[in-house]
């Protein structure tokens, strides 16, 4: 643990009327190691949560915190370390363990049961039973009513079908469950990605109930503003480490950044430019509901142009509505100077438009069969003879050649690709897009998955790829990848654009657009929210 490490915080003024004595941790986590396949995830992590605070685990993605909050809630195992629950040693082997001792988790995405009432998602999998084992659905409708009392909720809810309810409350019905469970430290996984303001206002409400019942509740988000609202102390991530370790009261919005990217991360280092010709793809006003609104875009061949947000910022959403697997509901879309409505990933595929998915595993490759089909796949007419059969030597040669030229490393074309790195699966699918030879190509999360080496290979090809004259979109929640290969940057937040950088901007210049309300010029400044004018801690 660094020397910016502290071990006390402030309770954010919450009684805490459970669990061990003041100021002693509820929950310790002591020297946490986790490796996967010889890398290590997680370097021997501290993280403690006292009863009745709301502890925030922030880091860039995948600066171990999922891995961390995944040992706690027995859906990973540590390979190192201790966790010490109310006082005492514990080891889960499995979800159902933890929860039975009271950690519940709620994810950014409720996994919930729409065709089930929410008195039956409350208490699936712990159903309340009759002296003769069967059911007792009174009992458990009734229990239900006390906890969404508790929770200030409807309790005529309780016997509404899920799938009629609103996904704000799903969430709340998610902590309901916890609570019906006894749950004593509560963790919330990007809760508000998927909230509208109001929401995250009611949820912030429950939360605060909670933690004056003594819950301890681990709260983890890219949204720095959310910190200042909800959080007594603030654990940083970066590289599988513990960084910092502060009371929110003690930090600026302009220091979290900071603690979160490092020193190292600052953008000097990027591709370098190269002359661009006219515009490729061009969006004005492009919307769609739910998703984004007013998204105006231009990329020119020869370009590489970054789409930067945090979870739930919308700009996947861009990427899937350009493709046209999720069309746009209005706005105008150009490619090469002509107006076009891309209704489908076919009309993509012929006005030149190639996808490289986010998803490589269930979006990206045919995890049994092997590199050449691989790269085949939805390129057939380009390799056909005549108009029935694929040309084989055709195939062998171009797939050679891209495998060449992208430096896949295998023993053959025929080597099944499930049995590839995660960097090499990632080259074939971006080879199969190369086959089309499109003139925008659209990067989902690149080197996403990938180790350091394979990542600046990748890199490597962006720029090659523009170098050719391609238009190149990259989206990425990697910041330091977006700063590198990106002449410029587009930053949505909620679903819209809130500000353009050109090359050169600073890690914590983006960051902070990307969280909203922050301006990381002052310090001082950074302090503002758009919330209470002080931040949560501050009277702790």
């Amino acid at each position: 643990m660094s020397s910016d490490t502290t071990t006390q915080g402030g309770s954010g003024g919450s009684a805490v009327t459970a669990g061990p004595a003041a100021n002693e941790p509820l929950l310790r986590m002591t020297g946490i190691e986790k490796r996967y396949a010889g890398v290590r995830a997680l370097r021997g992590v501290d993280f403690e949560v006292l009863s009745g605070e709301v502890h925030g685990l922030i880091g860039e993605n995948g600066a171990g915190k999922s891995t961390l909050i995944k040992i706690l809630s027995g859906v990973e195992q540590a390979d190192g370390g201790e966790i010490e629950y109310d006082g005492k040693k514990v080891h889960f082997g499995n979800t159902a363990a933890a929860l039975a001792s009271g950690i519940g988790t709620v994810f950014q995405e409720p996994q919930v049961f729409p065709d089930l009432t929410v008195a039956e998602n409350v208490f699936v999998g712990r159903e309340l039973r009759t002296g003769d084992r069967r059911v007792d659905w009174a009992e458990q409708e009734k229990h239900c009513v006390e906890l969404l009392r508790s929770l200030h909720l409807d309790p005529g809810l309780a016997h509404r079908t899920m799938g009629d309810l609103s996904v704000a409350t799903w969430q709340l019905v998610s902590i309901a469950k916890a609570l019906a469970a006894d749950c004593r430290i509560l963790i919330l996984d990007e809760p508000s990605a998927i909230l509208t303001s109001r929401e995250t206002e009611t949820l912030f409400e429950v939360v605060r109930r909670l933690t004056a019942q003594g819950v301890g509740v681990i709260y983890i988000s890219h949204r720095l503003d959310e910190l200042f609202l909800i959080t007594d102390r603030v654990t940083v991530i970066r590289d599988g480490e513990n960084v910092a370790t502060r009371p929110i009261g003690e930090l600026t919005p302009h220091r979290v950044a900071e603690l979160m990217v490092g020193r190292e991360l600052t953008g000097a280092e990027h591709l370098d430019p190269r002359p661009l010709g006219d515009v490729v793809l061009h969006a004005r006003g492009l919307t769609r509901e739910g998703a984004f609104a007013d998204v105006d875009l231009d990329v020119r061949a020869g370009e590489i142009v970054g789409l930067y947000g945090l979870i739930g910022s919308g700009a996947d959403d861009v990427a899937l509505a350009v493709y046209g697997i999720e069309p746009a509901d209005a706005g105008e879309l150009a490619v090469k100077g002509r107006k076009v409505r891309i209704g489908s990933p076919v009309t993509a595929d012929r006005l030149g438009i190639a996808l490289l998915p986010a998803d490589r595993k269930r979006q990206g490759i045919f995890a049994s069969h092997p590199i050449d089909f691989n790269v085949s796949a939805g390129n057939l007419e380009r390799l056909t003879a005549g108009r029935l059969f694929v040309n084989r030597r055709r195939e062998r040669d171009r797939v050679t050649e891209l495998s060449t030229r992208l430096n896949v490393k295998t023993p053959s074309i025929k080597q099944r690709i499930g049995a590839l790195s995660g960097g090499n699966q990632q080259k074939v699918v971006l080879a199969r897009q190369l086959l089309q030879r499109p003139d925008v190509l659209v990067l989902e999360e690149p080197s996403q998955g990938v180790d350091v080496g394979a990542k600046e290979e990748i890199h490597r090809i962006i720029g090659e790829l523009a170098e050719g004259g391609a238009a190149v979109l990259v989206v990425s929640s990697d910041l330091p990848e977006v700063l590198k290969v990106c002449d410029r940057i587009t930053v949505l937040r909620e679903g819209r654009v809130v500000r353009s950088f050109d090359r050169g901007a600073s890690d914590t210049d983006v960051l902070a657009a990307a969280a909203g309300r922050l301006h990381s010029t002052t310090p001082d400044d950074d302090a503002r929210t758009d919330g209470p004018t002080q931040p949560k801690g501050a009277n702790g």
